[in-house]
């Protein structure tokens, strides 16, 4: 099968469409023949050598796409999906390529509504974005919450899903376009950050309470100002390191706010608890899209071989909502 391989870690140009043998089905795995994926920042740190699978996973970038059921392998017989099926799916790795093992509880119906390629973009956002904002941190109706990245595809969908929970959505953003995205999809609270501060703009939105969840994926660039943003009993859930691994922690500030710092990856989870995630997400989010309230943004899409156009697309950091790469097109 075609798919990108990364020749050696470094820029762009070193993920090199090649041939590779097809994946072999372990037991709980399905196969998919892969119309789409979807390329998130986590690719770009795989491929620069930061952020390798996790152990026995394909080495392979890409955690999601869409496509169809193409194989039902050992222990999967009776799992209620058929070959054929339109399906997505969450992935530890291995989803730039014309196929993919994906295990059983980690696959999800595409949405009515939804076109079979846009369901790529569905996946690894909102997976991340549920279990962070409501499994981690317990988002409440009536709660604010700053996400950083607004615009991203992260964002996009937290945006969304921050909105019908009934939360109060700040956001940061680099440019008035992107923040003017966020506004239309539902965020109260805009802040550019290349202009404001955000502790002091969120402070003033909430006569000086704060937000009382963050989710960040700058890391600890932004560590002493979140904290300093965090309402009392707050609640800062860090997914990214954009802005360095290593920050200073103020714990007489944590104490004070009885606040809480929590720092997960979707990846590295168990099978078990994505497909528990997945659950949840079918359950909750899924008739949220199928009705219309909740929509992927799709900024642009790339042959796979172009892979390498879609990374610098997604380092130039200009997009709104998610870069896809169609890969059963030639």
């Amino acid at each position: 099968m075609r798919a990108i391989t990364i020749s050696e870690p470094g820029e762009a140009d070193a993920l090199v469409i090649a041939d590779v043998p097809a994946p072999e089905l372990r037991q709980g795995e399905v196969l998919v023949e892969v119309v789409a994926a979807g390329v998130n920042r986590a690719d770009v740190m795989q491929r620069k050598g930061f952020y390798p699978p996790p152990p026995g996973e394909s080495d392979l970038p890409g955690l999601e796409v869409s496509g169809r059921v193409a194989e039902l392998g050992p222990g999967t017989e009776s799992s209620g999906w058929s070959v054929g099926d339109e399906v997505c799916a969450l992935l530890s790795g291995g989803g730039y390529a014309e196929s993919v093992a994906v295990p059983v509880g980690q696959l999800l119906p595409v949405p009515t509504g939804v076109e079979l390629a846009d369901a790529a973009a569905l996946p690894e956002v909102v997976c991340t974005v549920w279990s962070n904002l409501v499994m981690e941190a317990g988002l409440r109706e009536g709660e604010t919450v700053l996400l950083h990245g607004g615009s991203s595809g992260i964002g996009t969908m937290a945006i969304q899903l921050a909105r019908e929970i009934g939360a109060r959505v700040a956001v940061t953003a680099g440019s008035a376009d992107k923040l003017a995205a966020c506004q239309e999809l539902g965020a109260d609270i805009l802040v550019n950050y290349r202009e404001e501060d955000f502790v002091e703009v969120v402070k003033d939105a909430t006569d000086g309470r704060g937000a009382d969840v963050i989710l960040d994926v700058v890391g600890a660039k932004y560590l002493p100002r979140n904290v300093k943003t965090l309402a009392k009993d707050g609640r800062l859930v860090v997914i990214g390191l954009l802005g360095g691994r290593a920050g200073e922690l103020d714990l007489g500030a944590l104490l004070t706010k009885r606040g809480r710092v929590i720092a997960t990856s979707l990846r590295s989870r168990s099978v078990e608890a994505k497909a528990e995630i997945v659950a949840q997400v079918r359950e909750h989010v899924w008739p949220m899209i199928e009705d219309g309230r909740v929509r992927p943004l799709i900024q642009s899409r790339h042959p796979l071989e172009d892979a390498a156009e879609a990374h610098r697309e997604m380092e130039a950091s200009g997009h709104i909502g998610k870069i896809l790469l169609d890969v059963s097109q030639r």
